[in-house]
């Protein structure tokens, strides 16, 4: 025993791993897109910080759900009424957000489509990415029914690029989905897509992080992604996303979201 003390007294002291910070991502675009889209951002928050990261995938948004519900991601980018419910499930705090515009609804139809208004919607298959994507399903779904008292029949696709590509393929008389993410299609599926509607404007998309993650943690990343804004080449990255302005932004900031009364409208996984 007094052997064993001595060898453990001249051990040199352990050292911690490194901890690795999920980071999840909304899955708005495939996986790959995804990949493609985030690991520069990562990459350059990993040089930046000294701090280490994973990306973590959901194979669809309410997967993407029961992940943030059930507080899986450290980091996590998600739609702003996920906010809403991750603040009130998990705690999670926003550290940034694209400040430079708004996020917004569009209804798409196909540009050579006879169809011209929310109203020649009515009894017609619609496609949304999921049932609570903000702008793309649960905005145009309340203005619907709430705004115009117009019935559809919702078909949910999955992702955005999805939707897109039902309308052009006329497998949906129109899809849902948001400016930002129609201006990233290809030509081919951009260029023959027509929009009939937009919702109001709301904040956009948060970064957040759960409040386990200590806060010199917290700050150190959201500083490095506010630098990131400062530099072409960290723009240039970040308008992928698509954010075109990188901003700080606070819990107060996304207050207003949970009096728009879309809880009749959203759906539990």
């Amino acid at each position: 025993m007094l052997l064993l003390g001595s060898v453990v007294s001249t051990a040199g002291p352990v050292e911690e791993p490194q901890p690795v910070y999920t980071f999840g991502i909304v899955p708005q675009f495939n996986a790959a897109e995804i990949l493609s889209i985030w690991k520069p951002i990562l990459s350059e928050i990993e040089k930046r910080t000294g701090l280490k990261f994973r990306l973590v995938g959901s194979d669809s948004i309410p997967a993407f759900e029961r992940q943030f519900s059930a507080g899986i991601f450290d980091f996590v980018y998600m739609n702003p009424y996920h906010f809403i419910r991750a603040e009130r499930s998990q705690g999670y705090i926003p550290l940034v957000s694209d400040v430079g515009r708004k996020l917004f609804g569009i209804l798409v139809v196909r540009a050579d489509s006879p169809l011209r208004s929310v109203r020649d919607l009515e009894g017609t298959l619609v496609a949304f990415p999921a049932p609570n994507a903000l702008g793309a399903s649960l905005m145009i779904r309340a203005d619907l029914r709430r705004k115009f008292g117009v019935d559809i029949v919702p078909r949910y696709v999955r992702s955005h690029s999805s939707v897109y590509l039902n309308v052009v393929l006329g497998k949906a008389a129109a899809g849902g989905g948001v400016q930002k993410t129609l201006e990233q299609q290809p030509p081919a599926v951009r260029d023959n897509l027509r929009v009939i509607y937009r919702t109001r404007e709301v904040i956009s998309h948060p970064i957040a992080a759960h409040p386990r993650v200590p806060p010199k943690v917290r700050e150190s990343v959201m500083q490095s992604l506010l630098a990131l804004g400062e530099t072409a080449s960290g723009r240039a990255i970040l308008a992928r996303v698509p954010i075109q302005q990188v901003g700080p932004v606070t819990a107060a900031d996304y207050a207003p979201l949970a009096e728009l009364g879309l809880e009749a409208f959203y759906t539990e996984e």
